[in-house]
């Protein structure tokens, strides 16, 4: 449906320019979301991929493990879209804290994202409400260190920005100006908290997306907390046990079809287009998701049994084995410190899953070796080649 434009502009100065920002007006859309036929059969199947998602809680034998790395997949992906080169072998190997050599400014970038998530995962988990201040708090975290951390880091800005072009006349967008973000937010909060409003989590998180981007509240690190917003609220919301949706490898793959449709709602009030969009890559995240949490248990199965027909020594394999299930990139000493064993018996135990073909050393040294279980790391690392 196409409303007309979804919002006012708002004249407004910054570096000596005179121009136009649009303020957009709160949610829900008026009129209301046309949820036609075809519109609805989306939201059901993207709603079932999210409950095969959630269930994956019952197939792994400790979904942690699946959560630490999903969650590591999704920093370096929506980083990536912000343009960080890093992979995820890099910031696996930063975490470690003695492999030096990884690009450092990008890697910081990303291990604050990391933080980010996870600080706002135990936030919710301590009934902390989604809220504007959990908001700001992870946005500190976000940009604490590394490139962001002079752009005022977990306050909403006090500045024009703008969106696209060399300078705010000839940008491709221009958000709200400085004193209207307050608003804009408070409003945005109360919908995300409307308890009669007609619309699933799943739409609403849709929507809140959408109107997050265009309110652009901080001078940096918007496309990412914007991005997190999504899971954050199915968490809150009860569609998921566990934030494990993540869309940013879609909306990386289909860029400039995601900015259209932003621009499409805020200029002509299509919200139903967008939304088809999202829901579809919900549906094609979440089943990305289950398939890849599967072949990752399967992988598991077949190189534990492996390990176990190794006779005498297969438990202390088996113990530096669990380990790299845990971290797929590791030393020694992180193994020593993780499974509970002596340099020696670690030593002989990663030796072992190299004479396995299990495990590959990256780094061709006698000293500070570094070890990764590959066939792990190449399950999650599809999409995640720097743009």
């Amino acid at each position: 449906m196409h409303r007309g434009v979804t919002g006012d502009y708002e004249s407004a100065a910054t570096t000596g320019e005179a121009v136009k920002a649009f303020v957009p007006r709160p949610l829900p859309p008026d009129p209301p979301l046309t949820l036609a036929n075809s519109r609805q059969l989306l939201l059901e199947r993207a709603t079932l991929a999210l409950g095969r998602l959630d269930s994956i809680t019952l197939l792994l034998p400790d979904p942690n493990i699946f959560l630490y790395a999903y969650v590591r997949r999704e920093a370096v992906l929506s980083s990536q879209i912000e343009g960080t080169q890093s992979t995820l072998a890099d910031l696996l190997l930063f975490e470690l804290e003695e492999s030096p050599g990884v690009p450092f400014d990008d890697v910081v970038e990303v291990s604050g994202y990391v933080a980010a998530l996870e600080h706002g995962v135990d936030r919710l988990r301590a009934e902390f409400p989604l809220s504007n201040r959990l908001i700001r708090e992870m946005h500190a975290i976000l940009l604490s260190k590394g490139r962001g951390s002079e752009k005022s880091p977990g306050d909403f800005r006090r500045s024009q920005n703008w969106i696209g072009g060399t300078r705010p006349g000839n940008a491709h967008f221009v958000p709200p100006p400085p004193h209207r973000i307050e608003d804009c937010m408070a409003a945005l909060e109360r919908f995300i908290h409307d308890d009669h409003s007609p619309y699933p989590t799943l739409v609403k998180a849709a929507l809140a997306h959408v109107q997050f981007e265009t309110i652009h509240p901080f001078l940096d690190g918007n496309g990412r907390v914007g991005r997190l917003l999504i899971a954050f609220m199915l968490h809150h919301g009860g569609v998921l046990s566990k934030p494990l949706l993540y869309l940013s490898l879609y909306f990386k793959q289909h860029r400039s079809e995601y900015y259209r449709l932003l621009d499409l709602v805020r200029t002509e009030g299509d919200w139903e287009t967008w939304l088809d969009f999202f829901l579809e890559g919900v549906e094609d995240t979440a089943s990305n998701a289950v398939r890849t949490a599967q072949s990752l248990v399967h992988l598991f199965k077949e190189d534990a049994i492996r390990v176990q027909a190794g006779g005498r020594s297969a438990s202390t394999v088996l113990r530096v084995f669990n380990a790299l299930c845990t971290r797929p990139i590791t030393t020694i000493n992180d193994i020593c410190q993780r499974a509970g064993l002596s340099f020696p018996a670690a030593t002989k135990g990663i030796e072992r899953l190299v004479d396995l073909g299990i495990v590959k050393e990256r780094t061709g040294g006698r000293r500070n070796r570094v070890f990764a279980y590959d066939r792990y790391l190449g399950l999650l690392n599809e999409g995640t080649e720097p743009l």
